[in-house]
Order: structure tokens, then sequence, then C-alpha cells
């Protein structure tokens, strides 16, 4: 058949292609027909033949939406889909929870929806043998501050690097601050070089307090906090943030991409 269509209409009917045309129409087949302003051709075949790959239906539908909100390209979509976005996102969440989220069209709408552990930040092209300092590690993310944004996950904007406030002439600086639009609040974002210290909670609860009552506006929630941290206690961090009345997450990152076997272990093995 592959080789009667070449022959009859020219290139673009290899077996390949004539696969992926028949898994496309067994996947979306009650979607042909539809008006052309559907969203359904916002995205280019070749998003649509890595979608395809994606077997569970509630999972490509997220990503369907996502790259479509989100306007990923096409290498962009496999890097999510590799680097186990969908899974991480959903780690920390029960059944009823996660059938919730999907029927929200996987729109955050609660802290938790959105938050990751860990961060996968392997795009900054750092060496993990080596050190660096949190000022390189920031630099380097605001480089690429797209594929950073794209990491931290939907609705986020950049506000601030360094962001600097002085209380009684000592000056503090936010390490990254950043909005979310669908849970208008702001983001504090501090970078530790080293293993989370319970200490490391203060400092961001404070930088969280003066956010709430500094840079809040009318209609604004109540900031959240992470901490990305290269290792973490899981007892150590709990007893560090419970109980307080600002929102903090604790979470690690990599700083290079896991093969798809050693992320699905680590995923099971925290689920």
């Amino acid at each position: 058949m592959s080789a009667d269509l070449i022959k009859e209409f020219g290139t673009g009917f290899s077996v390949t292609a004539l696969k992926n045309m028949r898994i496309f129409y067994t996947v979306y087949k009650d979607k042909i027909g539809q008006s052309v302003t559907d969203e359904f051709f916002r995205l280019s075949w070749t998003h649509y033949c890595e979608l395809i790959k994606i077997k569970e239906k509630t999972k490509r539908r997220y990503f369907e939406k996502y790259a479509i909100t989100e306007n990923l390209s096409v290498r962009d979509l496999k890097r999510q889909m590799y680097s186990l976005h969908y899974e991480r996102l959903l780690m920390g969440k029960d059944k009823k929870s996660q059938r919730d989220y999907e029927k929200k069209g996987n729109i955050p709408s609660k802290t938790e929806e959105l938050i990751k552990d860990p961060y996968v930040l392997e795009f900054l092209d750092l060496d993990e043998e080596k050190t660096y300092t949190e000022k390189q590690i920031e630099t380097k993310i605001l480089d690429d501050l797209q594929k950073f944004l794209l990491e931290l996950g939907q609705g986020f904007s950049f506000v601030a690097r360094q962001k600097r406030f002085t209380i009684d002439n000592d000056h503090f600086y936010i390490d990254l601050l950043f909005y979310n639009i669908y849970l208008k609040c702001y983001v504090v974002i501090e970078l530790k070089t080293a293993k989370f210290r319970h200490e490391d909670a203060g400092q961001i609860n404070f930088y969280l307090n003066y956010v709430k009552k500094e840079l809040n506006k009318e209609g604004d929630n109540a900031p959240i906090g992470i901490i990305l941290c290269t290792e973490k206690n899981n007892v150590q961090a709990e007893y560090a943030i419970t109980g307080n009345s600002n929102k903090l997450f604790v979470s690690k990152y990599k700083l290079y991409l896991p093969n798809k076997e050693e992320l699905e272990r680590e995923v099971r093995r925290l689920l």
C-alpha cells in the first residue's frame, strides 16, 4: 500500500506514516469532521504523532490541552512527556483528587496541584559533578526562563530576580519571584545548593510575610513558597513546615534528566 500511494501521490506515505495515520484515526475518529476553528486543529501533525504514543486517555488529553495553552513546540512536548511531567504532578494526589483535577481540565485551582518533587533542570546544561553557587544557578535559569516556566507548571509568569526589600536598614533578597495567574498569588522560590535545613523554612516564611503585606493587591491570594534543594529529609521538612500559617513546600531538584526507568522507579517509590 505504501509503495502504491507513493507512486500515485508522492512522498509522505511511508510505512511508518501510514501506521501513524491509522493510530491517529483510531484515537481521534470522534474529532474528525469538526470545525477547523476547534482547538483540535491548533496542534500540528507532528504533535499528534507524539500524542498518539500515549495509551492512557486522560494523560493524553492533559498533554493536548497543555500543548495548546502553553504553545509547546514538539521538542518541548516530547521533553515534558519523557520527564514524567504528568506523573510528577499527580504524585501526591489520591484517586479522588486526581479525578477532580482532571474534571477541571487539569487547570490548577489549589497550590498542591502545581507542586512537583523532584523538579528536573537538565536544560540548564550544568555538570552534575561540579559545585555551583546559587547565583550561578539563578543566572542559568534566567538564561533559559521559558523552559524553567514550563518545568514549574501552568500559569507562571516571571516577576523579579533577587527582589530587594529593606527593613530597619537591613537589606533582604528574594531569589526568584513569580506570579501564578490561575492561583492568583505570588510564588517565592528559594534556591539551595545543599541539603534542606529547618532554618531555610524560617527564611522563606519571612519573605512570604513581606510579600503578603507589601506586594499583595486586592484579589490576590496568600503567596506560596517553594524551597528547591539538592536533598531533603522528609521528616525534617515536615517538622519545619507543619503548622506554619504560610504555604511552604520543599522539593528536590535534579541537574540531569534521569533515564525513563530511573524516573519511573522514583515515582513508584514515592507513590
